[in-house]
């Protein structure tokens, strides 16, 4: 367990650079443009974008607690029952496995990443690769992640976080739906009929 304190720090480290900084600046350097869309106003993209960046902390702040103090991490109600070797191994492989899938989805995306929805730039709707088999790999592979922080730290807080990633993500899936669908016509109805949501 004393590894795992030192471990989970440093795979959110790597989960944030090859799951968010890395494909921006990538993005960034190849087409000019800032993949990241989500502003600052009080519009449903933006606030979502927000409540994001709020689950996100959250997510640190539970990882870092676990690892610097056992008194503070109390206070986030482990249940006990769930901590076991099988638990734990289940979500070691879940968040390695996502973000393996993440990463590589990401790469199919090429410059068409963007981390919000683009509505000033068009770009190219990929449907091949990991997307010929969920048209939204990368927010699949986000749920998981979480998913399997859960099943690493079981408590309320990773409880929760597990849940309100599960529906903001399927809110943001929606609202980009509709941008895809004005932006790609056709196109687009024809993936999003014969390709699942999620998987």
């Amino acid at each position: 367990m004393i590894l795992l304190k030192f471990y989970l720090p440093v795979y959110l480290l790597l989960y944030i650079m090859v799951a968010f900084l890395l494909p921006s600046y990538r993005t960034y350097r190849k087409t000019g443009l800032n993949p990241i869309t989500f502003g600052k106003t009080d519009n449903a993209h933006d606030y979502i974008g927000f409540v994001m960046k709020v689950l996100v902390v959250l997510l640190f702040v539970v990882v870092f607690v676990y690892s610097l103090s056992d008194t503070i991490y109390q206070y986030l109600t482990p249940v006990s029952y769930l901590v076991t070797n099988t638990f734990l191994t289940c979500g070691l492989l879940l968040i390695h496995v996502s973000l393996l899938w993440i990463a590589v989805a990401q790469y199919q995306m090429s410059n068409s990443w963007r981390i919000g929805i683009d509505e000033n730039n068009k770009t190219e709707l990929i449907t091949k690769g990991l997307f010929s088999y969920s048209r939204n790999p990368i927010f699949l592979g986000m749920t998981v992640s979480v998913a399997g922080i859960f099943f690493i730290l079981p408590n309320a807080l990773t409880f929760f976080l597990m849940l309100a990633t599960y529906i903001v993500i399927q809110i943001q899936i929606r609202l980009e739906e509709e941008f895809l669908e004005r932006q790609h016509g056709e196109k687009y109805l024809i993936y999003k009929n014969t390709t699942k949501r999620l998987l």
